[in-house]
């Protein structure tokens, strides 16, 4: 009996290295760091500032105390009580929200129209080809149909 070998670990992970779907995921990693910065500059240099106008410009300001006294450090750990940070979530929130909303408005629905135009583009060539090919067929038919008759008519005669 012969056994089929098994592909070994190396070219299983050259496979997997050489699908075009890594190289993708992996630009797509890249441009995802660098609007990172974008997003933020736009919590801190917009949305911090709205949120400064209620209350403070920083939401990390923003906390509950579960358990008196609350008590935080200047380097953020607790001392004493038991808080809630809430204003961090928020501004994390907000920071997916924003960046979420940019991708879909700038990126996903732009590139959805223009594949959709695509399509219609490529379903109305293959609309008019179908088209040109029944009316040719129908025209071949015609003429086949007419030297039908005319061999007849010959032979008739």
């Amino acid at each position: 009996m012969s056994e089929k070998k098994e592909p070994g670990v190396w070219q299983g992970f050259k496979a997997f290295l050489m699908r075009g779907n890594v190289v993708d995921l992996a630009v797509a990693v890249v441009i995802g760091a660098a609007f990172t910065n974008i997003v933020n500059s736009v919590v801190k240099g917009i949305i911090n500032p709205l949120v400064g106008a209620i209350g403070t410009k920083n939401l990390d300001s923003y906390s509950s105390c579960l358990k008196s006294p609350c008590e935080v450090a200047k380097d953020g750990t607790v001392t004493s009580g038991i808080p809630i940070m809430w204003g961090s979530v928020l501004g994390a929130t907000l920071s997916f929200v924003i960046t979420a909303a940019v991708v879909y408005f700038l990126m996903v629905l732009p590139m959805a129209k223009y594949l959709a135009r695509q399509a219609n583009r490529k379903a109305a060539r293959e609309g008019t080809k179908e088209v040109v090919e029944v009316s040719e067929l129908e025209v071949l038919k015609e003429i086949r149909d007419a030297l039908v008759a005319q061999r007849g008519a010959g032979h008739n005669e």
